[in-house]
């Protein structure tokens, strides 16, 4: 895989290990390192005083313990020579008369820095600061921010609190354990300073409640610094005298949990994925009050681990949803009771401000209007006004198939709104005939006249009823520019503009399950059944529609995967192409992938012109093609 994509593998190990058996210890790390190597990691990460054990207790002052966790840690520097892996590993280490709970950084036969854990806890079941000493002190030492460095069997080596690591591909920074519970945790400056990834080698206890309050705490931390974060934890090998250690490992990248390990497993066990460091950076990038410390003495150290012959194996580890703008199944109904507020009250303040009489609407019987009139629906019953003041036309022309018609007719009916019929056949066939048109030319002449046609019945009875013209198209038909201009591309408030087609099926699914009756719902059932299509071509001999959208742009489901990975992130066209092949890899052969991308690219580069001039309307999800807000583009760019 190509490197350019800027995914990190990387593991968060527990190994099976005994109380101050060093030597064991570092056998079986040495085992989950040939493990992670044969995976393709390139950073593993093991927890707090992996080669002692955390629960050593007084045993820590003993010159044994010292002396066999130096040479554990040796051994297993030396083991780690000429292999393509970053080790991070937890061990106390003794610094004149001070002793600290360090994290210690090692590759290819070498350990290039040392960290020592700042926050130490002591209250409760902990008492580190009967052992340990905050690193913090490193710093701090005589008043002087001096450079600190100590002497290994492999010469001087980095040691304090202020190291960052970069490697020609990301940087990162590491804490320990209790760091991460402090109030200004160490990695909230690490990241300011730099480091896209954070290591968190820690040995934190189960007691109820701690798993989950753990697991918002990294997944928020990520969020709020945009970082990935890597965690792992003590497991069951530690003393259960007074506490027990579960073996947590959690792996997240900003706000996200990509992975997450067993509990409580009675073995070595390791959690790998990757984490996406283009996709932090865009987002740093993005928040302009992500900027560098000025005021902080930081070392950086290069970290060059010695580049595997293989490189970056397949498969990847890390999942790649489908359908980036639709909600888990168990955030719900929170997702879209949030969409429907959003929707609701846009609307609601739009009509309140206009003092207008009436909402107009053209009813197609097809997905987008359906979900428009269903908000203006809500809309109405939130305000207290009679569902009548709704204007529901219903346009058919030469296109219009029987489903899609009675479709339109029995949902207005249902919902109890104004209903208005009005064919477009004899006014569009006359505007032909006016511009000396072939009606048997079915080109884009044919079609568009159709739309435009449409929007001017619209706004001219808006304008009769003292009415409102709400736009029924999509976000992802923005994206793809498949919208006529000045024809359905044109409203007075656009409802439906910041939502994806895939959100707008969903949706509708939603509200016909949660929020109508039967009848309703069958109906809304059907039209979400119902081929997309703008039917503006005539129905084959048996009536049925010609037309289909995704028969011409490509799978919605496609063009919506491109549009968020294209628009939140900025992600090249190789990068989202090879996702969307792991994601889809069941359904589109990869030349359908890169076809269907191509023609994404195209029209979303080709069709700005029409999103320079859109009216009104509120985002909704993450990304919003509005010139307003999140995207401005010129309309007469080159393709990248």
């Amino acid at each position: 895989m190509n490197l350019n994509f800027g995914f990190v593998r990387v593991a968060a190990a527990v190994p099976m290990l005994q109380v101050a058996n060093c030597a064991q210890n570092v056998r079986e790390i040495k085992r989950q390192i040939t493990e992670a190597l044969c995976e393709g990691v390139e950073v593993i990460c093991f927890p707090e005083l992996a080669i002692t054990g955390y629960t050593c207790a007084d045993l820590f002052f003993t010159q044994q313990l010292q002396q066999d966790s130096m040479l554990a840690l040796r051994e297993l520097t030396e083991y780690t020579r000429g292999k393509s892996i970053i080790v991070l590993v937890g061990a106390p280490l003794k610094v004149d008369n001070n002793l600290y709970n360090c994290a210690f950084v090692i590759t290819d036969g070498e350990v290039i820095g040392v960290v020592p854990k700042i926050n130490l806890p002591n209250t409760g079941e902990f008492y580190e600061k009967r052992w340990f000493t905050s690193g913090r002190a490193v710093r701090e030492s005589s008043g002087n921010p001096r450079i600190p460095t100590i002497d290994l069997w492999s010469g001087s080596v980095p040691f304090g609190i202020d190291l960052l690591f970069n490697t020609n591909h990301y940087c990162f920074g590491i804490e320990v354990c209790e760091d991460l519970w402090s109030p200004l945790p160490p990695s909230t400056q690490l990241a300011i300073q730099g480091a896209e990834l954070i290591f968190n080698l820690s040995s934190s206890n189960c007691v109820t409640g701690k798993h989950a309050f753990r697991r918002q705490m990294l997944t928020q931390q990520s969020a709020r610094v945009h970082c990935g974060y890597v965690y792992t934890s003590s497991g069951v090998g530690e003393s259960t005298t007074d506490v027990v250690f579960s073996g947590s490992t959690y792996i997240t990248e900003n706000g996200d949990l990509l992975e997450m390990g067993d509990r409580f497993r009675h073995e070595s066990t390791m959690a790998i994925t990757e984490i996406d460091v283009e996709r932090l950076r865009t987002d740093r990038q993005r928040n302009t009050n992500f900027t560098k410390d000025q005021h902080g003495h930081y070392r950086h150290i290069n970290v060059a681990p010695i580049e595997s012959e293989q490189g970056f194996s397949e498969p990847i580890h890390r999942h790649f949803t489908k359908s980036p703008f639709l909600p888990e199944k168990q955030d719900e109904d929170s997702y879209c009771g949030d969409v429907v507020s959003i929707q609701t009250n846009a609307l609601a303040r739009r009509w309140e401000h206009t003092h207008a009489g009436t909402l107009v609407l053209g009813i197609s019987g097809g997905l987008d209007s359906t979900l428009a009139l269903i908000m203006s629906v809500l809309t109405a019953d939130m305000l207290g006004y009679d569902r009548k003041r709704i204007l529901g036309v219903t346009m058919p022309g030469f296109g219009t198939t029987d489903r899609t018609y009675q479709n339109a007719l029995r949902l207005m009916e249902q919902l109890g709104i104004s209903i208005h019929e009005i064919s477009i056949r004899d006014m569009v066939t006359q505007h032909l005939k006016d511009i000396n048109h072939d009606m048997e030319d079915h080109d884009v002449t044919y079609e568009n006249a159709q739309a435009r046609v449409r929007t001017l019945i619209l706004m001219d009875l808006a304008n009769k009823y003292n009415g409102l013209v709400i736009g029924t198209g999509d976000l992802s038909e923005l994206a793809l520019g498949w919208t006529t201009y000045c024809g359905d591309h044109m409203s007075m408030y656009g409802i439906n503009a910041g939502i994806p087609k895939t959100l707008v099926r969903y949706m509708v699914r939603y509200t016909a399950n949660n929020l109508f009756g039967e009848q309703t719902r069958a109906i809304l059932m059907d039209i979400i059944d119902t081929p997309v299509s703008p039917e503006l071509l005539p129905p084959d001999e048996n009536g049925n529609m010609t037309q289909k959208t995704e028969d011409h742009v490509g799978p919605y489901e496609l063009h919506d995967f491109f549009l968020y990975y294209f628009l939140r992130f900025g992600f090249s066209r190789d990068k989202i192409a090879y996702m969307a092949t792991q994601a889809f890899e069941d359904e589109y052969t990869q030349d359908q992938i890169h076809h269907w991308l191509d023609v994404f690219m195209h029209r979303f580069y080709c069709q700005q012109y029409k999103r320079s001039c859109l009216p009104d309307g509120p985002k909704i999800v993450s990304v919003s093609l509005s010139p307003r807000g999140d995207w401005r583009m010129p309309s007469d760019i080159c393709e990248l």
